[in-house]
Formats: structure tokens, C-alpha cells, sequence
């Protein structure tokens, strides 16, 4: 039984701003026994069609589904567990939480001290431009989603000041395919949990600086800083209605570009001596272009700002586990997947099993691994 707090694909349809494309292109939307087989493979899907393509799994599966049913508890009982939902009580031996690593949004604690004149949404929030006041914009973060948001704004005609932190740099499009080809067909997303040195860090990577497009363009610091977004170091702190930002701007993007270079090192390694047919040559991209100057500070109080989207990511929200199985950072407890509680089970975190685990092509092989696991335990 799989229980739904809202409408199948309801973070889809309820919780994500218009715009939003998935990463992935649709070649690579794939699930058990379910691919995309239309007519723009190398395309990437509208929420819309994401949603579609949910519901359509979720049909063609039969998921025995029950909609509007939200968790409230779930605890031991006996040699099983006690379910507790806004539609009555179930009992079971075994649990697989799915419930992901995106329920809240992530946002810093400094947040409170902005000052109370002055609108902020969070990503969560967030639809489109229209909902911000005409005039500058403060967006705090530099992941996925604050580039994609950092480039929506400024193309409405709102003045962007991007605080960046660490981040993940990849281009588009690397010698003729998409970057995520070669992420897959170099072994790097497979790559699994228990091969990788500092899985905890790769965990709570942020998500590569990508965005999906009909023209499959690169969205990077230098192309958002070259049509005018401003860039600022991370946010430090807000004090006396001025926000305060570190002075680590260079180290943060030399970082950036290092790893990308050296995931491209890794990309050209496994090239050599295959036969790619329409590879281009190994290249290199421009360094992130550091900033003439760059303000330490920027008065919140002033009407300088007129507006903050916090894009700081999001975490999950286990308040419902009423099982100690969840970490002083709010994080689950698990070794790919196997919780640590006896037939607790995960999937969809990231990097739960493989590196692509939080992708929709991540989901088949982790559900193979966990409910063997699973069928193991119940027999």
C-alpha cells in the first residue's frame, strides 16, 4: 500500500515554481518497466508533463495508492509497526519511507533578523516573477535552483544581487552530448555509497548549477554576471538591518571550476580509445570571472532591496518518525537504504545507494536493492 499525503506527483503539481524543468533530459526519464517514448528525447519536461508522466506510471503500474492520506505517526509495534494517518490506523511489518529529502525548505536562521518591511519567499514559495515587488532582488543561494531563479527574475526586468556559497559548476552540453551522458555513461552516477571516500559530504552536495531548455544552453556565474546579475559572497550574517557577506568569492569559484575540470579529466579518461560517434574533442571552459568589486554589505533597510528569495535548498521533515532513527541535523540514520530500526526502509535520498539516486533514473535500480533487502527480512 502506498499512502499519498495530497494527489499522486503532489510536490509537482502543488510545490514547484511555474517555470521549472527537470535537469534530466527525457531520454533519462526512465522507471521499472516505464520510459519516455516521445518525440524529444534530448528535450526536458514542463512540471506539467513531469506530473503526466507520474500518473501515468502510477496507472500503468497500478500502484495501490491511497490519496489524501497523510502519515501523522509511525511507531513499534510488536514485531511490526503502528501507522497512524488522518484516515485511521494500519499496521505493518515493514516500512519503505519515500517521502524524499526535499519536504521543508532549508532555510538559515538569520532569515529572522531580516527586516519586517521587507518580502522574502522561499523557494517553496516561490511561483514566478510576479509575485515580487518591482525593484531589486536579494537571491541567496547558488545551486540549481537560485541560478535558475537568479536568471527568471532578471529576465523580468528586476534588478538580481546573487549571494553565492559553495557550489557545483558543470556545463550544459561537454564535447557534443549532454553532461548527464556522460555522467551515466562513464560510470560516474553509479558510482555507489559504499565506494565513495566522504559519502557524508557527497550527500549533502548542493545540485549542479544546470537548468533544462529547448536550446539546452549552459547556465553558469559568467552567464548570469554577464547579462548584469550582480554577485555577492555568501551570506553571513544580517546585523542592524544590513546583510553582511563573506569576502570568499575567488576561493569559492576556483574551488568550483577545479572539480569541474577534474570530472571532465575523468570524462576524457573513459573516452579514450572508444569509438564515440559525434564526440567532440576534450575542452576546457572559461574560468568564473571574479568580480571588479564586490560589496561586503548591502542595507536592507535602505529600499536598495526590495525583496529576498531564499534558494538555500530544502531538507526532509521526519517529525512523524516517532522512532529514533533520525540524527541531531535531522538526517535518517540508514546504510543504503536499510534504516536502523528492523524493516525500516528508504529510498529517493540522496545518494542512498548510487550517485543518481535522487534522479528519476536513480529510482529502479535502489528500489531492486532495497526490496531484496526487504523480501529477505519478511521471509
Amino acid at each position: 500500500m502506498v499512502l499519498e499525503r495530497g494527489e499522486v506527483a503532489n510536490s509537482w503539481r502543488h510545490e514547484r515554481w511555474d517555470s521549472l524543468r527537470l535537469l534530466t533530459p527525457n531520454w533519462q526519464s526512465r522507471l521499472p518497466g516505464y520510459r519516455y517514448e516521445g518525440t524529444d528525447p534530448d528535450g526536458f519536461m514542463t512540471v506539467a508533463e513531469v506530473v503526466d508522466f507520474v500518473s501515468r506510471f502510477a496507472a500503468a503500474c497500478a500502484a495501490p495508492v491511497r490519496t489524501q492520506t497523510t502519515v501523522t505517526s509511525v511507531r513499534r509495534a510488536g514485531e511490526g509497526y503502528q501507522v497512524l494517518t488522518t484516515h485511521g490506523e494500519l499496521t505493518c511489518r515493514t516500512v519503505v519511507i519515500a517521502s524524499g529529502a526535499c519536504n521543508a525548505p532549508s532555510v538559515p536562521a538569520l532569515r529572522q533578523q531580516v527586516p519586517s518591511t521587507l518580502p522574502n519567499f522561499t523557494a517553496h514559495e516561490y511561483r514566478n516573477p510576479n509575485q515580487l515587488p518591482e525593484g531589486d532582488v536579494l537571491v541567496v543561494g547558488a545551486s540549481a535552483t537560485g541560478v535558475q531563479l537568479a536568471d527568471e527574475i532578471h529576465r523580468s526586468g528586476r534588478p538580481v544581487t546573487m549571494s553565492v556559497g559553495e557550489h557545483v559548476r558543470l556545463p550544459r552540453i561537454y564535447r557534443g552530448r549532454d553532461v548527464l551522458w556522460w555522467m551515466e555513461m562513464s560510470g560516474v552516477w553509479n558510482q555507489r555509497h559504499d565506494e565513495i571516500d566522504d559519502l557524508t559530504r557527497a550527500r549533502r552536495l548542493p545540485s549542479p548549477q544546470l537548468i533544462g531548455t529547448p536550446e539546452r544552453s549552459t547556465l553558469n556565474l559568467n552567464s548570469l554576471s554577464a547579462v548584469g546579475v550582480k554577485l555577492v559572497g555568501r551570506l553571513a550574517m544580517i546585523r542592524d538591518g544590513r546583510a553582511l557577506f563573506s569576502g570568499s568569492l575567488r576561493n569559492q569559484f576556483a574551488l568550483a571550476d577545479l572539480k569541474m575540470d577534474r570530472l571532465l579529466d575523468t570524462f576524457d579518461q573513459w573516452a579514450e580509445g572508444r569509438d564515440l560517434d559525434g564526440a567532440g574533442p576534450p575542452e576546457r571552459f572559461e574560468p568564473t570571472r571574479v568580480p571588479s568589486s564586490s560589496p561586503l554589505s548591502l542595507d536592507l533597510a535602505s529600499g536598495a532591496i526590495r525583496s529576498i528569495v531564499w534558494a538555500t535548498g530544502f531538507r526532509p521533515d521526519y517529525r512523524w518518525l516517532d522512532l529514533p532513527v533520525v540524527d541531531d541535523k535531522g538526517h535518517l540514520r540508514h546504510e543504503g537504504g536499510v534504516v536502523d530500526a528492523p524493516g525500516i526502509y528508504a529510498i529517493g535520498l540522496p545518494v542512498l545507494r548510487r550517485r543518481k539516486s535522487t534522479f528519476i533514473c536513480g529510482a529502479e535500480d535502489d528500489a531492486r536493492d532495497v526490496t531484496e533487502h526487504l523480501a529477505h527480512y519478511l521471509g
